[in-house]
């Protein structure tokens, strides 16, 4: 199974530092899409840098091809509704820490 990965960037600069009601709600959909992909087997590890300024958040994750990459990072609500632009990535785990599958 190949790995991708897609990055995320606020839409809004100031989202993180002061988001409002529909971004917030819409960001908890967000995490809650992760977390299904990690139960379904499909997320590798996702999460974000920690500045206000600038920051942004991948998602590694594995899908057969690139049309299937794409149906997973498009189906992100923060990315199907405008919050997060997104941009995917045909990527490789290369070393990961003992005990992590891979």
């Amino acid at each position: 199974m190949a790995q991708w990965l897609y990055r995320v960037v606020p839409v809004r600069a100031d989202m993180v530092g002061s988001p409002t009601e529909a971004e917030q709600r819409i960001v908890a959909e967000h995490f809650g899409y992760l977390t299904e992909l990690r139960d379904r087997g499909v997320l590798i590890l996702a999460g974000r840098t920690q500045e206000q300024a600038g920051t942004f958040g991948i998602t590694i994750f594995e899908a057969p091809d690139d049309a299937a990459a794409r149906a997973v990072m498009d189906a992100d609500p923060a990315v199907a509704a405008g919050v997060f632009a997104a941009t995917l990535h045909p990527y490789a785990v290369a070393v990961a820490r003992r005990g992590w599958t891979i």
